[in-house]
């Protein structure tokens, strides 16, 4: 028997970076108080969701990995408190810039970074004008509680990226994401889908899923977004576990049985009946395998 303690926070961010990252610390705190060993923090939670407009001047807010305010705090924090934290950041290298993520391990070691592979670009998510799309390809950490694998919010809509980290291994899946309402429609409220989406991901993988929202209504000029919160841990058939609402700062706890979890997966056979041999068709983007 392998359990593991994992946990999901949201909250609201403001312009002060030093606040958000206390307030993102408080919720560590109170997560690592419920026994939680594993905690994720929301996408780019040190300032504002900035890809609402195209501003060149937010591109000041990317810093290299090893001068990022939230991932040397959260170093300390780690080994202090013993938990593992993924750390969200914009993050700057020569005239790149990324939409990442830190891996922190119980020790306060930083284990590696993860870029987020699939950059969106729509009213409101302007992410192609700040990001570069991520070459880390999809990454795997065996940290001192069990093998994560993470994705960036908009890799959350991609089974792929799941079963890729599934088959490297990760025993849970974590999404630190920030989504709300569409500035030009606000009749489209995607929160049942957005987390339909990842259900799949659980039940179809058997492992269990964790996503961090923000929550709270942001606006640059004329655009609005309201962050629906409602972040979630799933179980491994996809059911939730537990669930956040839409508009309050939020700690969720669930513990997983991970060794029992590996035996339910074999047990299944998902991974075993797989035919690799039949899927080149998913590496192409029109549907058609080229022959060279």
């Amino acid at each position: 028997m392998r359990n593991v303690r994992v946990a999901a926070t949201q909250m609201s961010c403001s312009s002060n970076i030093d606040e958000n990252i206390s307030k993102a610390d408080a919720l560590v705190k109170k997560a690592a108080a419920k026994g939680a060993q594993i905690i994720l923090l929301q996408e780019l939670f040190e300032t504002p969701y900035f890809c609402q407009k195209e501003k060149s001047r937010y591109y000041v807010y990317a810093t290299e990995l090893e001068r990022n305010k939230a991932v040397n705090h959260f170093k300390q924090v780690a080994k202090d408190l013993q938990v593992v934290l993924p750390i969200s950041f914009y993050e700057k290298k020569n005239y790149a810039r990324y939409n990442s993520l830190a891996v922190i391990d119980a020790d306060g070691v930083l284990l590696g970074k993860y870029r987020k592979s699939h950059i969106p670009d729509g009213p409101g998510y302007e992410e192609k004008f700040y990001f570069n799309p991520g070459d880390t390809g999809f990454k795997v950490w065996n940290t001192r509680y069990g093998k994560i694998g993470v994705g960036v919010c908009w890799d959350q809509w991609y089974p792929e990226a799941a079963r890729c980290m599934a088959l490297m291994g990760a025993e849970l899946l974590f999404y630190p994401t920030a989504i709300g309402s569409e500035p030009l429609d606000d009749s489209i409220d995607s929160k049942d889908h957005w987390q339909t989406c990842m259900l799949g991901h659980a039940a179809a993988n058997l492992i269990p899923v964790i996503a961090s929202n923000r929550i709270g209504n942001e606006k640059d000029d004329e655009s609005l977004i309201t962050f629906y919160g409602s972040s979630f841990i799933a179980g491994p058939q996809g059911n939730k576990v537990v669930e956040a609402g839409r508009t309050e700062e939020a700690v969720l706890v669930a513990e997983f049985d991970l060794d029992q979890l590996e035996t339910q997966r074999l047990e299944w056979g998902v991974f075993r009946d797989r035919r690799p041999d039949l899927y080149k068709i998913i590496s192409s983007y029109d549907g058609e395998i080229t022959v060279k």
